[in-house]
């Protein structure tokens, strides 16, 4: 598909203090996004748990959690992030994207609103 990018805004998850402009590269393949140590810490994010996370390369590397507010193409919410190292790129992954119900369109490589979510009925419940 290509290389994606897509500028955004980060804040704190309570939204107070100030912002930071971001020029993310789009994995939809990356399940969290990465900010990097420059960003998390101007922000003065926290770290409340760590995980461990497989490269593409079969390393396992060990990053703390926080949580950020985003905006990016109009859209606002928070998600989980990863806390990057210093060389550590600006990654928007998949979770964050579903949260603010965007999507990549593969043909035009945009970032996009997903448009209306599919609703799905409970097994056994009363149709409408």
């Amino acid at each position: 598909m290509g290389l994606i990018e897509v500028a955004g805004r980060v804040k704190r998850p309570d939204g107070r203090g100030a912002e930071v402009r971001v020029r993310f590269l789009v994995d939809t393949g990356a399940l969290y996004t990465v900010l990097p140590e420059r960003v998390w810490r101007r922000l003065r994010l926290k770290a409340t748990s760590a995980a461990e996370f497989d490269l593409a390369d079969g390393t396992v590397i060990v990053r703390a959690l926080s949580e950020a507010r985003f905006e990016i193409a109009r859209r606002t919410g928070t998600s989980p992030v990863i806390l990057g190292e210093r060389d550590d790129a600006p990654l928007l992954g998949a979770v964050t994207l579903e949260t603010l119900g965007l999507m990549v369109n593969p043909l035009t490589r945009e970032v996009r609103p997903m448009g209306r979510l599919p609703m799905y009925r409970a097994l056994g419940a009363p149709s409408a």
